[in-house]
């Protein structure tokens, strides 16, 4: 069945639109919900009973950076609340990022009798589709096909019944990814509905409905309680029943006024067409001729994920609730915080290329949020990459924020220890390395300070800032940072060749396995092999680190080749020898191959990758691992067209073989094209403008000029 859904898209999409082929054609948005199972696809024999995790990814209907994600439940507490294998429908929630939280109002059509304990529906994926913009789904116990659309702020159900025994809508308000605090529905008039529930956020809503309500009563047995809205007896006419739900999270009223203002007045064929508009529109910035259709649509796939998260958190009218729970309205979108340790890398780099508007608020938002948080800029889960997300956008022409502002809070984060700064920051000042606790066995799971990850990670983000310590003319700190962007030094340990953690006195940490994975002992999410070759700003000192190239070819190709020893841990698959692309502390480790004359290696690895990880399992449509707020999606896209941001922070890009013969690239109401010649992997040579390049790096504001980027290889 691998690449049946594909098909089954392509069919509908050819049917509903017409017969000129569009680039939301080619994205399947069920590519990455499955799970692995298999040996020969995790790398290692399942013993845990529990999932491995997938790309948690959600296949229902959003647009750009939406606030709305409409999406199938499918269970709670799980990534994205949707899993391929599973076989039932909880509701159909409003939002979504992939990643263990969110989920809002949960709801599901239903007729007869209401169990608050078992009211899921069966579904088959026969009769289960998504388009961008679009999910449809039978629900087999209640015979009704359930249809979503949605516009940034608002969701679209509509509900056809095939049983004519009336209509009812079940809210779930008790549930959702996160523990529910409190909740409120009720009728404002004969078709209209609102109500909030408040989680880690609240979210206000207006609905209205197209038949009219009966009565919205609770059902509860005692172990779970539910909410249902009854529809009178004209709604057992053959006509769907349509809810249009407006959301804020701001104010019922507001959620409102996004409904009116962004959907009351269309059909739901309307706001479909509408949604695959915006989402070719913004495909259409890059346009790739050659490769197979499967990598088509893997490419197309990978785009479109690329662009879920951040998610919109302001009205049409540009209110927002701030972090001190107060209504402000500063004349830009607010956005959440980006998921800065995974998709600094990539991600967010690709989202300032195509949509720089996005990003200019986005830093304004986490500006906001910094000012009104103790003066610390927002982080996300590890690292300080904030630093990295500003300096790379500035650098890269992004202007339209306080940069000043942004520095201050920066620069608070990488000198003043402090709660909401980064963690262990006095150690780091005074050693210039993290200490790890003295400890013998630690199991993976358990957590400490991953202090290896972050010492090198902090001396990146040192460097991130300096970058913007030079640009406000500020020598005395840009000094200082860019001494401290050499820790990533302190923790090399020339006898292993391995970057190792030590103890409180300095000395080494003795219980040291490099194959052995921890979650968070010395290292995040990985073991020594997989946090080797982490120093994006200063390639060359890392390489000398080592006795000379030949040592580093030799630590490389064992990293590719060394065998996996078996060791289970749920965000670890995907391998190339201890290479695991599954997860992303070793992503840009390939690149090192540059370094050192071999960048013929790098390509071979790069071309595996993107061959092995990305439809992977039974049905082709598992990621090797999690996307993680589109960083694992990025990746793909950024190789696939022969660049990659192997320093977010530094404007420029480090080339690679793209898959494609040809890539229009559109940035900035400019194009500029990316061509292949030759069908090998070795790099003869790179032009720019029929100028030979110096280097791998090809800077973005060359790309800026809008000319032809030509790779020539053999």
């Amino acid at each position: 069945m691998k690449h049946y859904f594909l098909t089954f898209f392509l069919i509908i999409t050819f049917v509903s639109y017409g017969k000129t082929k569009q680039l939301t054609d080619y994205v399947n948005p069920f590519l990455g919900t499955a799970t692995l199972w298999e040996p020969e696809d995790l790398g290692y024999t399942r013993k845990i009973k529990e999932r491995t995790w997938g790309a948690e990814v959600f296949p229902g209907s959003s647009l750009p950076n939406a606030m709305v994600q409409l999406s199938p439940v499918t269970m709670y507490r799980s990534g994205a609340g949707y899993q391929y294998e599973d076989t039932l429908i909880y509701g159909f929630s409003h939002t979504n990022k992939g990643h263990w939280n969110l989920l809002h109002v949960p709801i599901l059509p239903v007729t007869g009798d209401i169990d608050p304990s078992d009211f899921a529906s069966t579904y088959n994926h026969n009769n289960e589709s998504a388009t961008p913009g679009y999910y449809q789904v039978f629900l087999e116990r209640y015979g009704i096909n359930a249809e979503l659309t949605s516009t940034l702020r608002c969701g679209f159900h509509r509900y056809t019944f095939t049983k004519d025994i009336g209509k009812k809508v079940i809210f779930d308000m008790k549930r959702s990814n996160n523990r529910v605090k409190d909740w409120q529905l009720q009728q404002v008039d004969k078709f209209v509905f609102s109500g909030y529930q408040n989680t880690e956020e609240k979210i206000y809503f207006y609905g209205i409905a197209n038949q009219s309500i009966k009565s919205i009563e609770q059902v509860n047995d005692g172990n779970h309680e539910v909410s249902v809205i009854d529809f009178n007896d004209d709604s057992k006419k053959k006509d769907p029943l349509e809810l249009k739900i407006g959301f804020s999270f701001v104010s019922i009223e507001n959620a409102k006024m996004n409904l009116e203002k962004e959907m009351m007045s269309k059909s739901f064929d309307v706001v479909r067409n509408e949604a695959n508009s915006m989402w070719n529109k913004l495909l259409s910035n890059i346009q790739v001729d050659g490769g197979t259709e499967r990598q088509k649509g893997i490419f197309y796939s990978c785009l479109y994920r690329s662009f879920l998260w951040p998610a919109l958190r302001s009205d049409m009218n540009h209110d927002f609730t701030d972090v001190k729970g107060k209504i402000i309205n500063e004349g830009f979108h607010y956005y959440t915080n980006p998921s800065f340790w995974d998709d600094y890398r990539n991600k967010l780099v690709l989202l300032a290329m195509i949509s720089p508007e996005v990003t200019n608020d986005i830093i304004k938002s986490i500006i906001d949020k910094g000012e009104k948080s103790n003066g610390y800029m927002p982080t996300f889960f590890h690292g300080d990459h904030a630093s990295v997300f500003v300096a790379g956008s500035y650098l890269r022409g992004l202007k339209d924020f306080d940069l000043e502002r942004a520095y201050k809070l920066l620069l608070k984060n990488a000198t003043v220890p402090g709660r909401g700064g980064r963690p262990y920051l006095d150690e780091y000042i005074k050693n210039g390395w993290i200490a790890e606790k003295d400890t013998t066995n630690v199991p993976t799971w358990n957590e400490y300070k991953a202090a290896v990850t972050k010492t090198v990670e902090y001396a990146y983000d040192d460097y991130a800032t300096a970058l913007i310590a030079k640009e406000l003319q500020n020598n005395e700190n840009y000094q200082l940072l860019m001494k401290r962007s050499e820790n990533y030094k302190t923790l090399f340990d020339p006898s292993t060749g391995f970057w190792r953690g030590k103890i409180a006195t300095g000395e080494w940490i003795k219980d040291f396995d490099p194959y052995y994975p921890y979650y968070a002992y010395m290292y995040r999410e990985a073991n020594a092999w997989q946090s080797l070759f982490f120093a994006p700003h200063d390639p060359e000192g890392m390489v000398a680190l080592y006795p000379n190239k030949e040592a580093v070819a030799l630590k490389l190709d064992s990293l590719f080749t060394e065998p996996w020893r078996g060791y289970e841990a749920h965000n670890m698959t995907g391998f190339i020898g201890n290479y695991c692309h599954g997860n992303q502390p070793d992503h840009s480790v390939p690149y090192t191959y540059y370094f050192i004359d071999k960048q013929e290696k790098a390509q071979c690895v790069l071309d595996s990758i993107m061959e092995r990880f990305y439809d992977m399992g039974k049905e082709g449509l598992a990621y090797s691992g999690m996307d993680d707020a589109g960083e694992m999606s990025s990746w793909y896209v950024f190789n696939a067209i022969g660049l990659y941001t192997y320093s977010p922070a530094d404007p420029e890009y480090i080339v690679t073989v793209p898959l494609f013969d040809k890539v229009k690239f559109k940035m900035n109401n400019k194009e500029f094209i990316i061509q292949k010649k030759g069908k090998g992997k070795k790099i003869n040579s790179i032009t720019y403008d029929d100028k030979k390049l110096d280097g791998w790096f090809i800077k973005h504001q060359e790309l800026m000029r809008g000319k032809s980027l030509i790779i020539e290889t053999e």
